[in-house]
């Protein structure tokens, strides 16, 4: 199972940027949890990770992973309420995709509550802080699994 996961725009700055929010894990504790889980599963699980702050680049790697992944994991972070590009590019390459975010969007500003992805997404998992990848990413070898 090769599972492509993309963070969005300014998840870099993970426990730093608004911790009341978005937690005090780092993008790099989540990614080191992530790589665990993969290598922990019974299953063959290869995970590529990408991180951008770049709408063009993140639909680039998608489209650019479209003949190596099985599924996709994405945090398209603010451009969950913009990005058409992103939207495309998930649904021409037709991969089972999950969307995550680390807060609940519907809690929050009414602009949040809006998302271009989750119309072509197999599920949308988040409210959880750092554990909502960690459930995506159960949820999509269990996809797969059961393909």
């Amino acid at each position: 199972m090769n599972i492509l996961v993309i963070h969005g725009p300014n998840l870099h700055l993970l426990g730093k940027r608004q911790p009341e929010i978005y937690g005090h894990q780092t993008l790099e504790d989540i990614n080191a949890a992530l790589d665990r889980q993969a290598a922990a599963s019974p299953h063959d699980v290869m995970l590529k990770i990408f991180q951008s702050n770049h709408e063009g680049e993140i639909v680039s790697v998608i489209g650019g992973h479209i003949n190596w992944a099985d599924g996709v994991l994405i945090n398209p972070a603010a451009y969950t309420h913009t990005s058409i590009a992103i939207r495309d590019a998930i649904s021409t390459v037709a991969l089972p995709v999950i969307e995550i975010h680390l807060s609940n969007i519907y809690a929050r500003e009414a602009f949040r509550h809006h998302s271009y992805i989750s119309a072509v997404a197999l599920g949308v998992i988040g409210g959880f802080g750092a554990q909502s990848y960690t459930l995506a990413l159960e949820a999509m070898i269990q996809h797969l699994q059961a393909g």
